[in-house]
C-alpha cells in the first residue's frame, strides 16, 4: 500500500477507497473508447472529506481525474493508463441541501443524478429544465463541469444559465463557499463561470445552487415531417413567432437515424410514417402557462400555418402524455441504436441556425466523395444551433475498422466545414481527450494562452484531470 492510498483511507475509511477487484466501472468511458488504470478510487461522502483527498493528493504531487455519473462522450472523466491518478468518484455527494420556493432555488450536491432533482423540483411543483437522454445517471456535478445542453436550450439555456452559486474545492483542499441564490451580485470576476464547463480541470464543484421555474400548466408535443432542412428551419421561424417563450423543444432528426431506430428498437412506434419525399422530422415541445385546451389550439394552428406555407408535409400532435413520451422516445433512443450499429465517428458542432442546412449539404456531399456509401446520422437540437453530426461506416465494413482508420480524415472535412460556417468543434459535449488536439488547431492562439493563464493560476502543479482540455 503506497502512502497517499494510506493518506487517503485515514481520510475516508477503508472501505471508500477501492485500489483491487473490478473497477471498470469507474475506469472505463461510457463509449467504452478509453479504458485508465487509476491508484485508487477515492468515494467521499461530504465536501470535508472531498478537501481531505485533495489535500492528500496535493502532498503527494498525484493527479486527481473527478468523476460524476461517467456517462461524458468525449474522455474527460477516466484516467489515463499509468496507474498514478486518483479516480475522485462525486457519487455519495448526493444530498438536496435546501429548496426555497420563494426564490425559486435548489441546493444540491454534486453527486445528485439529474433525474433526482428534476423530481424534487417537480414535488414542491417547480421546474428544473434541464433534460438530455442520460438524465437518469448523469449526475448535476458533471453537468455543470461540462457545461451541458439539452434539449431545452432554447428556451432555458445551458448549465451555466441555470445555476447561480457553487461550492468548489480548490486543487489544494481549500473550500470555496459561493453558494449564492442571488439573480444580482456584481462584485467582481465571475468565479462560478470559470469552473462550469471547465470539466475538472480547475477545481472540484461539490455543490450548486440552481434556479426553478413554476411548472407550467400544460406541455404538449408533435411531430412533424419536413422536404428539407430549410423547411425545418422555416417552421423553426414561424414556431418562435406563433409561440415565443412556450417554445421550449425544437429537434431535428434525419431519415436515417430513425431508420436506425426502427431497425434495433422495433418496438418503438413512428406516429409519421417514413416518407422519401419528407426525409427530415421535427419534434416540437410547447410549454403553456393557461390550460391544455390553450395549448393545443395553438400547437394545431401553427402546424396548419407550416403545412399551408409548404415547409411542413405532415405532422401528428401528441393526444396524451404516453403519446408525448413516445415521440421523445424516438429522439433519446436514436444514440443507442448507433452504439448498438456499431462505434461511429461523433460530432457535437454548434452552427448559426440559418447556416445548417447548406453545411449539412455541403459536408454530406464531401463524405460521400471521399468515402462512397458512408451512412450519416444527422440529428440534435436545431432549435440552438447544436448538431449530433455523425458518420457511420458504409454497410458491409466494419465499424471498428473505419473508424481507427478515418476517423481523422473524417474529422478533418467536418470540422473544416464547421469553421467555413462560423461554427464550433464543440456544442455541449466539451473538449476531454478526444478533442483536446483539436483544439489546439482550431482555437485562436490567443484564446488558447488565455485559458493556459487560468489554468496555471488556479492549478500551477497541473494535477487537476491532467491531459484534459489543455
Amino acid at each position: 500500500m503506497t502512502p497517499l492510498v494510506q493518506a487517503l483511507r485515514a481520510a475516508l475509511g477503508e472501505t471508500q477507497v477501492l485500489t483491487a477487484g473490478d473497477l471498470s466501472a469507474w475506469e472505463v468511458d461510457w463509449r467504452k473508447r478509453y479504458r485508465g488504470r487509476a491508484l485508487a478510487v477515492a468515494r467521499p461522502g461530504s465536501t470535508a472529506e472531498v478537501a481531505a483527498v485533495l489535500r492528500a493528493c496535493a502532498a503527494h504531487g498525484a493527479g486527481v481525474v473527478p468523476q460524476g455519473g461517467n456517462t461524458g462522450l468525449v474522455g474527460a472523466s477516466v484516467p489515463d493508463a499509468s496507474g498514478t491518478q486518483v479516480l475522485l468518484s462525486l457519487a455519495r455527494l448526493n444530498r438536496i441541501r435546501e429548496i426555497d420556493g420563494a426564490n425559486l432555488t435548489l441546493t444540491a450536491e454534486a453527486g445528485c443524478v439529474l433525474q433526482t432533482v428534476q423530481e424534487a423540483a417537480a414535488a414542491q411543483g417547480l421546474l428544473f429544465p434541464l433534460s438530455l437522454a442520460a438524465e437518469g445517471s448523469c449526475t448535476i456535478g458533471g453537468n455543470l463541469a461540462t457545461n451541458a445542453g439539452g434539449t431545452q436550450v432554447l428556451r432555458f439555456g445551458n448549465a451555466r444559465e441555470l445555476c447561480l452559486g457553487l461550492e468548489v474545492v480548490t486543487p489544494d483542499g481549500q473550500i470555496w463557499h459561493g453558494l449564492s441564490g442571488l439573480r444580482k451580485d456584481n462584485t467582481g470576476y465571475a468565479l462560478r463561470d470559470l469552473y462550469i464547463g471547465s470539466e475538472g480541470t480547475l477545481g472540484v464543484i461539490t455543490a450548486a445552487t440552481l434556479k426553478l421555474w413554476p411548472r407550467p400548466a400544460a406541455v404538449t408535443t408533435a411531430l412533424a415531417s419536413c422536404a428539407s432542412l430549410a423547411d425545418a428551419v422555416a417552421l423553426l421561424e414561424l414556431a418562435r413567432a406563433r409561440l415565443g417563450a412556450g417554445l421550449t423543444g425544437f429537434e431535428v432528426m434525419g431519415e436515417f437515424a430513425l431508420a436506425l431506430v426502427g431497425q434495433h428498437f422495433p418496438q418503438l412506434r413512428r406516429p409519421l410514417a417514413p416518407n422519401a419525399a419528407a426525409p427530415w422530422t421535427v419534434l416540437l415541445e410547447q410549454s403553456d402557462n393557461e390550460s391544455e385546451a390553450h395549448a393545443r389550439a395553438l400547437f394545431e394552428g401553427l402546424l396548419e400555418a407550416a403545412i399551408d406555407r409548404g415547409c411542413v408535409a405532415d405532422a401528428a400532435v401528441a393526444e396524451s402524455v404516453a403519446q408525448s413520451h413516445a415521440m421523445w422516445h424516438l429522439r433519446e433512443s436514436i444514440p443507442l441504436a448507433q452504439a448498438e450499429e456499431g462505434p461511429n465517428v461523433k460530432h457535437d458542432i454548434a452552427l448559426p441556425v440559418s447556416r445548417i442546412p447548406a453545411f449539412v449539404a455541403a459536408t454530406d456531399a464531401a463524405l460521400l466523395r471521399a468515402f462512397p456509401g458512408v451512412r450519416l446520422v444527422d440529428f440534435g437540437h436545431l432549435g440552438d444551433g447544436n448538431l449530433h453530426y455523425n458518420v457511420q461506416a458504409p454497410l458491409g465494413v466494419a465499424a471498428a475498422d473505419f473508424l481507427r482508420e478515418h476517423e481523422a480524415a473524417v474529422n478533418t472535412i467536418v470540422y473544416d466545414a464547421v469553421l467555413a460556417h462560423g461554427g464550433s468543434i464543440s456544442a455541449e459535449h466539451g473538449i476531454g481527450a478526444l478533442r483536446r488536439e483539436e483544439l489546439v488547431r482550431r482555437k485562436q492562439p490567443l484564446a488558447l494562452d488565455l485559458m493556459r493563464a487560468i489554468k496555471t493560476a488556479l492549478d500551477p502543479d497541473g494535477r487537476m484531470n491532467p491531459g484534459r482540455v489543455l
